[in-house]
Formats: structure tokens, C-alpha cells, sequence
């Protein structure tokens, strides 16, 4: 019998693997991950990749982002490679955006790989500014604020800095240990208005404070509003890119949704009504420092909930100030809610298209905090609570409205984007 001939040895896999355009492709998409994860839009996310895939020589970087998904594909002469990420803790972190800005604006054409590993594992693995209690605290003084500007009083602005501080207390601590979103914004919203109505009643029994608060318990779950959601779901959707925009709109309307059911139930047991308050009969020129001062801390408290340093903090607060309280005198002058809101987010826009490159910090965390406190939540939550009362009409009435100026902060800043960057003018 003839023997069989040796059969050849099998090829070495490894060796035939693109493991240069592997570990380049992966570092590209770590990025895009990281960037996602910090709660940009995906318009800034495609950007980050192509710039750092360029630094590392991959020809070009196609990607698609969607809210809590990038699939992207590095191409490389005759060879490409794609690869799927998911993200999903949905969340801000400014800090951490403006540490992918300086990294990838700052990379050399030709970039050392292990180095860009090594600086995305130190951005990655930085911790949070500011611990549970001091993220609380930040979240109380810009609901005090927004209480103030919705025409609360002393009373209403105290009671709502320790409910707003103690229902982000309680939705940090829970996030953190992976709990359901959605859930964590229901019983934060829960824990918020019961603290808020606690407080009052308590005053009211202990320092003979008159129980008529009641309103300005609205104001102590604004700190759920998908404020920052909601714009750049609409500044992605001015970009045209509808998967990203949709999927971040949705994502914000039902957390919006989540936050607005568990008030209502909790207005609905405890007898209380969202109704408007009548402004405060406040000299002129002394509402207007008051409104500036309460616009300025509005926008530092969110800014630095959403873990901003300090300098970036200001500067988002200084601009927003500026243009929320032009935004309330049109208002108070009779102009459409949304003509004003577009305005002021057009202000917003051009001021931080200034601010942002001298404080070295990405356009978005100045621009979004600074819109963020004009979004009008209390608008949207009285419109939850009117549907689920069955007074459509009414209903229909505040949602609109709470729908249009959303759509008028958005268009103002896409118009600002426009007029002062290339890359929004024309479309590539």
C-alpha cells in the first residue's frame, strides 16, 4: 500500500490576521465609544474617530452612531475592518468630552499607537469631579434657580435646593449600580416631590409658613429633564442624521415621560395641582438682577452636574445668563415663547463660538448647559398631568408649547453652528 503523502501544515492564522489595522481600527472605535458614553452627538463622535484613525494612517473611517451603538468600518489600502460597540449607561460627562477634544484636536499626523492606547485608558479610567453629595448639591441650586425663575418665592426655592439634592442623591447612587434608567428617574421624581411637599408641610407646622408652596413642586424634579438629550437628538437631526437624532429624541421623551407619570401619581394621591404661578410683585430693576443671578446659577448648578470644571462651568453659566434673561424680556415684552427661545439659543450659539476656543473646551459644553435651562419642563410636566387628568385640550395646549420651543432652542443653535462653522455650512 502506498502511504499517504504528508498533508501541509495548516497556515498560521496569526499571521495572515491585519493585526496593525486591528489594534488601529480598535482604538478608533475605544473613541467613538468613549465620546457616546459622555453623551455627545454623533456628529462629534464621527469626528473624534476620523481624527484620530487619520493620526494613526487609516485612509478613512466610515461610521454609523446611533444612541447606545457604533458600527464602524477603517479602511486601509486594499484592506478594511469593521467593528460593533455598544454603550449602554447613557449619561454626561463634560469633562470628559473636553478631555477627547484636546486629545484628538492635539494628535500628530503620525501617531505613536501606543501612546493614543495608553491616553485613552487615562481618559477612560479619570474619575468624576465631584462626588455624590456635591453632585447633589449642584443639581438643588439650579432647581432653586428654575424655581425662582417660575415665579416661586423663598420658600418654594428652599424647599426645592434639599428635594431636588436629595432625589439626585438617590438617582446617582442607583445608576451607578446599574439600575434600569427609567426606573431610577421614576423614583427619583418620587423621592423629589414627597421630600419637596415634606419640607413645606413641615415648615408650615413648625414656623407657621402658610401650606399655599404646593406649585412649586414642579420645580424639584427638573433636574430629570433630558435637557441635554433633547438638543443634540435636534442638532443631529439638523445634520441629517436621523438615526442618531430619532434614537436620542425617543430616548429622552421617555425618560421625560418616566419622570412625568411619577409626579402626576404622586399629585394625584397627595391632591396637588401644577397650576402657574403668578410672578412676584418685584420692583423692575431689581426682578431683572434676580432673574440674572438666578440664570447664572441655573446653568453653573447643571453645568457641574454634568461634571464640567469649574472654568468651564462659569463660562457656560455667564452665557447662558446673558441670553435667558434676554430671552424673559422678550417674554415679558409679548413675544412668542418660541421666537424668544430661538433667539436666545442663536445668542447662546454665538457667544460660545467665542468662549469655548478661549477656554480650550469643546462648543457643546458651553452651548448646551447654557440652552439647557430655558427647555421647559414645567411646560411638559403640566402636559403630562392635564392628559392623564383628561383635559385634552389643555393638554394638547402645553405640549405644543413645550414642543415648539424645543424645536426654536434647537434651530437657534443649529443657525449659529451654520453661520460660524464651515463644516455645518457645507455639507460633505
Amino acid at each position: 500500500m502506498t502511504p499517504e503523502p504528508p498533508r501541509p501544515a495548516p497556515p498560521d492564522e496569526a499571521a495572515l490576521e491585519p493585526v496593525e489595522l486591528i489594534r488601529r481600527s480598535g482604538a478608533v472605535l475605544r473613541t467613538g465609544r468613549l465620546a457616546l458614553s459622555a453623551g455627545t452627538g454623533s456628529y462629534r463622535v464621527k469626528e473624534h474617530m476620523s481624527r484620530v484613525g487619520r493620526a494613526l494612517g487609516l485612509e478613512r473611517v466610515a461610521a454609523h452612531v446611533t444612541l447606545t451603538e457604533i458600527t464602524a468600518t477603517s479602511y486601509r489600502g486594499p484592506i478594511f475592518r469593521t467593528e460593533l460597540t455598544e454603550v449602554r449607561s447613557v449619561g454626561i460627562n463634560a469633562d470628559r468630552l473636553s478631555e477627547l477634544e484636546r486629545f484628538a484636536v492635539t494628535l500628530p499626523r503620525e501617531a505613536d499607537l501606543p501612546a493614543v492606547e495608553a491616553e485613552l485608558d487615562r481618559i477612560a479610567h479619570k474619575p468624576l469631579l465631584y462626588g455624590t453629595a456635591l453632585n447633589a448639591l449642584w443639581a438643588g441650586v439650579a432647581c432653586a434657580a428654575f424655581a425662582f425663575l417660575n415665579n416661586g418665592g423663598p420658600v418654594e426655592c428652599g424647599a426645592v435646593l434639599m428635594a431636588a439634592a436629595l432625589g439626585q442623591s438617590v438617582r446617582r447612587t442607583m445608576l451607578h449600580r446599574g439600575v434600569n434608567q427609567f426606573g431610577v428617574t421614576m423614583l427619583s421624581a418620587a423621592v423629589a416631590s414627597m421630600a419637596y411637599l415634606a419640607l413645606v408641610l413641615a415648615l408650615s407646622d413648625l414656623a407657621g409658613v402658610s401650606r399655599n408652596h404646593e406649585a412649586g413642586y414642579v420645580s424639584a424634579v427638573l433636574f430629570l429633564v433630558p435637557g441635554f438629550a433633547l438638543v443634540t437628538g435636534a442638532l443631529d437631526l439638523a445634520r441629517l442624521d436621523f438615526s442618531a437624532g430619532v434614537a436620542r429624541l425617543t430616548y429622552a421623551l421617555v425618560l421625560l415621560a418616566s419622570a412625568a407619570l411619577a409626579v402626576w401619581g404622586f399629585s394625584a394621591v397627595a391632591g396637588l395641582a401644577p397650576d402657574p404661578v403668578p410672578p412676584p410683585g418685584i420692583d423692575p430693576a431689581l426682578l431683572l438682577a434676580l432673574r440674572t443671578l438666578a440664570s447664572f446659577l441655573g446653568v453653573l448648578g447643571f453645568a457641574l452636574m454634568f461634571n464640567s470644571p469649574w472654568t468651564m462651568a462659569v463660562g457656560a453659566a455667564a452665557t447662558g445668563a446673558v441670553a435667558n434673561v434676554g430671552r424673559l424680556v422678550l417674554v415679558d415684552a409679548d413675544v412668542f415663547p418660541q421666537a424668544a427661545a430661538a433667539a436666545a439659543a442663536l445668542l447662546v450659539g454665538l457667544l460660545a463660538a467665542g468662549v469655548a476656543p478661549a477656554l480650550r473646551v469643546p462648543r457643546i459644553t458651553v452651548s448646551v448647559p447654557a440652552v439647557v435651562i430655558m427647555v421647559p419642563g414645567v411646560t411638559a410636566y403640566r402636559a403630562v398631568y392635564e392628559f392623564n387628568t383628561g383635559t385634552t385640550a389643555q393638554a394638547l395646549g402645553y405640549a405644543v408649547e413645550a414642543g415648539l420651543v424645543i424645536v426654536a432652542l434647537a434651530i437657534g443653535l443649529a443657525v449659529a453652528r451654520m453661520l460660524t462653522d464651515r463644516e455645518w455650512t457645507f455639507e460633505r
